[in-house]
């Protein structure tokens, strides 16, 4: 005959089933605290998704010939004092290998991007399906660089070599060389616009056309500026994070034209 069992006997078996329960629990708990903090770091500002959910990015090493560029805005600039300006795409959008913006140092204007940001956080992307938009059919990337606002430079991103042209219609004003940790590359070519005078657009990281003059006219998308300086070896460029190839680009930044001394 089985002796009875002696009182606690029976909730010392139980124990180790409960004790099994709170460690699974614990562990549970754990995976959710690290889960909750990954989603704080990068659901806000310019975090990138994974790369499979990026979209693809064009070919530079496209060959055959194009024609200049069709009407595409890809920013727009809008301030009470200064007035209003759209910058249109200045490569043939077959060239085009991505479109980046970042905080330029040097008293650049902020620009409005024309498009949907593809490397928005988590927290951006779920506010814009809720509540709307966020959406175009450009994609553009926001890098990292600078102090000013976030998008006052625009990289427009192209194989060396492509044809560059006006990305609005104006007066030369200024035709530089562009200066690299005290090298010359390629130059910076300045325009006043004729319908916003009150500022001056200016486009570098390329090799200028020969037949370019300060004063003389160029016309939206179909004056040719110049080709795509290749600066791969004399920085790291951040558009190349986003590209196939070294992220080559055409830089475009807004002034106002009183700081460069032009009326």
């Amino acid at each position: 005959m089985l002796a009875p069992l002696a009182p606690g006997r029976a909730a010392d078996r139980r124990r180790p089933s409960i004790d099994a329960r709170r460690r699974r629990l614990a562990v549970l708990v754990a995976i959710a605290i690290a889960a909750g903090a990954t989603l704080l770091v990068t659901a806000f500002g310019g975090g990138d998704p994974p790369a499979a959910n990026l979209m693809a990015p064009a070919s530079a090493s496209r060959l055959l010939p194009v024609g200049p560029p069709a009407l595409q805005p890809i920013a727009s600039l809008a301030t009470p004092s200064l007035g209003a300006l759209v910058v249109d795409l200045p490569v043939n959008h077959a060239r085009l290998t991505a479109i980046g913006f970042y905080g330029a140092s040097d008293g650049a204007l902020g620009l409005t991007p024309i498009g949907t940001q593809a490397n928005q956080g988590l927290l951006k992307r779920l506010f814009h399906a809720i509540v709307g938009g966020g959406s175009g059919s450009q994609p553009w990337y926001l890098l990292q660089g600078g102090d000013g606002p976030s998008t006052s430079a625009l990289e427009v991103g192209a194989a060396p070599g492509t044809n560059v042209y006006s990305p609005v219609s104006g007066t030369i004003v200024g035709i530089g060389k562009l200066i690299l940790d005290g090298q010359a590359y390629g130059e910076r070519i300045d325009i006043q616009p004729t319908d916003t005078p009150s500022v001056v657009v200016s486009v570098s990281n390329l090799i200028a056309d020969p037949s370019l003059v300060v004063g003389g006219t160029v016309t939206d998308l179909k004056s040719r500026l110049g080709v795509v300086e290749d600066l791969s070896k004399v920085e790291t460029q951040a558009l190349a994070r986003y590209t196939n190839d070294a992220g080559n680009h055409v830089l475009i930044e807004i002034h106002p034209a009183a700081t460069l001394g032009i009326r």
